[in-house]
């Protein structure tokens, strides 16, 4: 006789009882040849049951050897115990153990996914299979549409599947009538008859009387160990010949199995998959709301800038701000602005000198700033015409007696006429033509004084009396950085000075200023947005626990029939990152549903939404998904296949 199948030597099963262990199997020696049909009863408790579950590679001995074909089982890892539970071993289970939310034909077909059978191939074998048992009828039926009896011929379809060379059945018959149990047993016949190696657990005799060996066991131990006159050992049976599909689609299919199962589950507990998703939901949306808030408020922001000017730069006479010896300073003038206008980083400039002044119109009068500018003053501050025109080069050098008002002045001088221009205005001694009126101002920035803008020119031989300037304004190009325009314009003044008796004010740092205080603000309300998000991943993570827990007998089987700790991990991992990444979408879309409310509304900020935080924002839940998801899945994917199994 060759080596046996499957081989025990000096094997015990010890059990942690308090302080002290329980041996529930001591020292057992058993040899399994191929091709044999063997029942190994005793009574309850006797650990026959605990056998079987050694002999399956469900779970593992304290001391002692056991050998599958001659490859000790205890150096294995737990995939490579999977594996063999996957290529040699059929489970037939006494409550069946069918994967509620799968039809007869998924359930039969499982252990060829985690094999890597090409999908052809899987659907047929599981067909002729089914046909074989009867059940040819019943295929796309689920476990709860089916008798006990169609149940337990599913089991053993499932246990063929992969070839089931060894079948292993634990009380076959225990839940079934007399006729459904007779049936049962002539397949395990039919099956030991074409060569497969079948071991029943059972404490019925008549049941172990079908097999042509009987061990029994008590307390532990093998008190006998007989065999029946017709007792012979067969040829190893063969497995069948279904080809292995490219890893590619081995990978594929076992990711789209467990995809299905997620999505199986989360539709089964819907509410509770919605309320989980709740905490990514309200998370996800505050912080691309708060976001987009952000942008829109800084965009605002920095429009109301432009208006003033965009990128400018101010050059004013003296040291600083309230310097008293500014006013002496005279070097500063028209020229200087033309130097300036010439250079390459500059897009416009225009001097500036005013003078506060009283306003006549008819009967009324007001006080009224005048400001002298260049032609280029409203490019470079960004403003825009309500009616009229601006005045042009020619006007300055004819120091043409022309005027542009603001919405203030209109209102001041000329309340009951909605169009003033053409009117004459006495600026002190200087008449003057009104020929444009600007748009409203929509900054805060500007004061409340009625200005008049007029050429420089006129103003500073009518008005003002003195030919040097107040300030010069300059718009920098867009592609060059203020800082550097703002050296490049304080060398070439220092040199025509032949001295630094000005200093220049960049608007650039009100822009940084505003952009940094909005960041931090951002910063700050997204950070309270992320401890909801932080809340709905604990969230998330405390569901998948308690899912693991309830789905533990649909761990044990899946690791029965040959799963993987990794086709365990990604299966939950994957449910966890769906709820999360569709909690996302659903966030975002809440997020961008506001924005159109807000808009739609006509609010005076609105939200202005990135592409950039979307995809961060999705980016997060799946990573939430992630994180919080691994703890449980990790967890399901180390569970004992027999502890899962005996889980109520």
């Amino acid at each position: 006789m060759g080596q046996p199948l499957l081989q025990m030597r000096g094997l015990r099963r010890e059990f942690p009882a308090g302080d002290t262990t329980v041996a529930v199997l001591k020292d057992i020696d058993l040899d399994i040849a191929a091709g044999e049909m063997v029942a190994i009863v005793g009574a309850s408790g006797s650990g026959k049951s605990t056998l079987m579950n050694i002999l399956g590679c469900l779970d593992r001995p304290s001391s002692g050897s056991y050998r599958i074909a001659g490859r000790e089982t205890g150096e294995l890892d737990p995939d490579a115990l999977a594996a063999l539970r996957r290529e040699h071993f059929g489970f037939i289970f006494q409550r069946y153990h069918l994967l509620p939310d799968l039809t007869a034909q998924g359930n039969v077909e499982l252990p060829s996914v985690y094999a890597g059978t090409p999908v052809a191939a899987r659907h047929a074998r599981s067909a002729t299979l089914l046909q074989r048992l009867g059940l040819e009828d019943r295929m796309q039926h689920r476990p709860g549409q089916l008798s006990g009896g169609q149940q337990q011929r599913v089991s053993i379809a499932r246990a063929l599947m992969n070839g089931g060379a060894v079948i292993l059945a634990d009380e076959p018959t225990g839940a079934l009538d007399k006729a459904s149990g007779e049936q049962v047993m002539r397949i395990l016949q039919e099956l030991h008859a074409d060569g497969h190696t079948i071991i029943l657990v059972t404490h019925d005799m008549s049941v172990a009387a079908h097999a042509s060996r009987v061990i029994e066991i008590s307390d532990g131990a093998i008190i006998a160990d007989r065999r029946g006159a017709a007792h012979a050992a067969k040829a190893a049976l063969q497995p069948p010949t279904q080809g292995r599909a490219a890893s590619w689609r081995v990978w594929a299919d076992r990711f789209g199995e467990a995809l299905g199962m997620a999505l199986r589950a989360m539709n089964a507990h819907r509410l509770r998959t919605f309320l989980t998703m709740l905490g990514i939901i309200i998370g996800i949306s505050a912080v691309v709301s708060v976001v987009a808030l952000g942008r829109g408020a800084q965009q605002q922001v920095m429009d109301q800038i432009s208006e003033l000017g965009t990128n400018t730069l101010d050059i004013f006479p003296g040291k600083d701000f309230g310097d008293t010896r500014a006013a002496a300073i005279e070097s500063l003038v028209a020229a200087d602005a033309q130097a300036l206008a010439e250079q390459p980083y500059v897009d416009s400039a225009t001097p500036s000198v005013s003078v506060s002044i009283t306003a006549l119109y008819r009967e009324r009068a007001a006080t009224a700033q005048v400001t002298g500018v260049g032609f280029e003053h409203f490019r470079v501050r960004g403003v825009r015409l309500a009616s009229g025109r601006f005045f042009d080069q020619r006007d300055v050098e004819l120091h043409a007696q022309v005027a542009v008002i603001d919405q203030k002045a209109a209102t001041a001088l000329f309340p009951g006429n909605p169009n003033p221009l053409g009117e004459t205005v006495l600026l002190g001694q200087m008449p003057v033509e009104i020929v444009g009126v600007l748009r409203p101002a929509q900054n805060s920035f500007g004061g409340s004084t009625p200005t008049f803008f007029v050429p420089y020119t006129a103003a500073a031989t009518r008005l003002v009396g003195k030919y040097h300037l107040d300030s010069i304004t300059l718009r920098i190009k867009d592609a060059v950085p203020a800082e550097i325009a703002q050296k490049a314009a304080t060398a070439l003044l220092t040199e025509r000075h032949g001295g630094k008796d000005f200093f220049v004010w960049n608007s650039d740092q009100i822009r940084q200023t505003i952009t940094r205080t909005s960041n931090t603000l951002t910063l700050l309300v997204s950070a309270i947005a992320m401890i909801a998000l932080l809340v709905g991943g604990i969230g998330v993570m405390n569901i998948m626990l308690v899912s693991v827990t309830e789905r533990t007998r649909e761990i044990g089987v899946r690791m029965a029939i040959g799963a993987r700790q990794s086709d365990i991990l990604q299966q939950f991992l994957i449910e966890s990152v769906l709820v999360c990444i569709v909690g996302g979408v659903l966030g975002i879309s809440l997020a961008l549903g506001l924005g159109l409310i807000v808009s739609l509304a006509g609010a005076p900020i609105q939200l202005s939404f990135s592409t950039t935080s979307i995809a961060l924002a999705v980016a997060c839940s799946s990573l939430i998904g992630i994180s919080f998801g691994f703890l449980p899945a990790h967890s399901a994917a180390r569970l004992d296949p027999v502890q899962a199994l005996s889980r109520d």
